[in-house]
């Protein structure tokens, strides 16, 4: 929520979610899971819900969500991970504890947990959010 200040932030999840909705934030059911359609079932609640930028948290969304940015660029939702040919080098190991966490939008850095980080520039195609220990290992933040 920090690194999106002055923007509505609708967080989902799949099955049963509580409805509390505030100023800045709700919370909201993305519907039965069903691995096999996840694309599909964003893209969906992307355009009902009038999303513009979508960031993925389940390590499942992450390589079907790539796969399909172009489709969500093509209905003005923004899907916030590296492309598609180099995202699975920034998965991370589920055991690996990280200390500090980044957002990326087109290769700048707009948030870092770190106090006093100087982030550097990267490629104006790499978007996401990162957790690290050393600022050149990045990984996509999973729950």
């Amino acid at each position: 929520m920090k690194a999106f200040p002055g923007h509505f932030v609708l967080l989902a999840d799949y099955g049963d979610v509580p409805g509390i909705v505030t100023e800045n934030y709700a919370f909201s059911s993305l519907g039965v899971l069903n691995k096999d359609s996840i694309a599909h079932i964003l893209l969906n609640f992307c355009i009902t819900e009038a999303i513009d930028c979508i960031i993925p948290l389940h390590a499942y969304e992450i390589e079907p969500l790539a796969k399909s940015a172009v489709l969500f660029g093509e209905y003005g939702i923004q899907v916030l991970l590296p492309d598609a040919d180099v995202v699975t080098g920034y998965l991370r190991d589920e055991k690996q504890v990280l200390q500090h966490f980044a957002v990326y939008i087109h290769g700048d850095c707009i948030f870092s947990s770190e106090e006093n980080a100087t982030p550097k520039k990267l490629s104006s195609s790499f978007n996401g959010v990162f957790g690290y220990n050393k600022a050149d290992d990045l990984k996509l933040f999973t729950i």
